[in-house]
């Protein structure tokens, strides 16, 4: 029975066993889709990726949750590079070939950061709806929601209070309607700015339940695109605690430089490998 190996890493972690884990394939030659489908839902994380080899950047890197693939993921696409780095010995500068283009990563002893695609934006659902979607009100949202894409389109949702996202109560019928993207997928990003660090939560549809992420760096370069969207002043970082309300906290560091360039950072540790049997 043939065998492929991979490895077990957690991305935007502070601690060994925190931040969002990820399982990398390094060696992917030869799995079709269905067959990496299939592994992305055996394991059963948020994402699993695989690596091929790639004409145009250092790697080609598949991404896929249990149910679906996508074109950019932020925790995948440092795990990976991470790896890819640490077994290819590229000094530090890897680039990945993603269906949403060609991503760079750098990375050092203060761990990984990527430099995401320019955002395009596209209005979200009115603010008094998705209030009553999240069970809030309107008055608890300090901005409108708005959908935007740095590589894969999200809803983002700013709140009045960081205290709010303890109170979320998702409708789900109401939540999946309203924040569906254009692939079809129900997901939304609440944050609010707080100190020492601002704080956030991932919500999405998986298998007609609803989800929650630990740590979501396509969500957080879609957050910096919310910003320049608002006329965010220029340079601008701060750090995002997520995972805080389910035991997994997960630190995200989000940056944009002078010239528009969102970046999205965070430690990888390595927590396991293996084997995983092949029918």
């Amino acid at each position: 029975m043939p065998a492929c190996s991979y490895h077990l890493l957690n991305v935007f972690a502070p601690s060994h066993f925190s931040g969002n884990p990820l399982a990398v394939f390094p060696d992917a030659r030869g799995l079709d889709d269905g067959t990496m489908q299939a592994i992305a839902r055996q394991l059963n994380l948020s994402e699993t990726t695989f690596v091929t080899p790639s004409a145009s950047a250092t790697a080609r890197v598949r991404i896929f949750t249990p149910e679906y693939e996508m074109p950019f993921a932020g925790h995948p696409t440092l795990g990976t590079a991470w790896l890819v780095n640490r077994l290819k010995h590229c000094n530090g500068r890897v680039t990945l070939e993603l269906p949403a283009g060609i991503i760079p990563v750098t990375l050092d002893d203060a761990g990984a950061t990527l430099t995401a695609n320019p955002p395009s934006w596209r209005p979200g659902p009115a603010r008094a709806d998705f209030a009553a979607a999240l069970g809030l009100s309107s008055a608890d949202l300090a901005g409108d929601p708005l959908f935007v894409d740095t590589g894969t389109e999200q809803l983002i949702v700013p709140l009045a209070d960081a205290g709010l996202l303890a109170r979320l109560k998702p409708d789900l019928p109401r939540f999946a309607e309203l924040s569906r993207n254009r692939q079809g997928h129900n997901q939304a990003f609440c944050w609010a700015p707080a100190e020492p660090a601002w704080l956030a939560r991932f919500l999405w549809v998986q298998q007609g339940q609803l989800a929650e992420d630990f740590g979501t760096g396509s969500a957080c370069a879609n957050l910096g695109g919310w910003l320049l969207q608002a006329g965010q002043s220029l340079p601008f970082a701060t750090n995002i605690i997520q995972g805080h309300l389910t035991d997994r906290q997960a630190l995200i560091g989000l940056a944009i430089d002078a010239g528009q360039r969102i970046q999205v950072s965070g430690q990888v540790r390595q927590v396991g490998s293996g084997e995983l049997l092949l029918p």
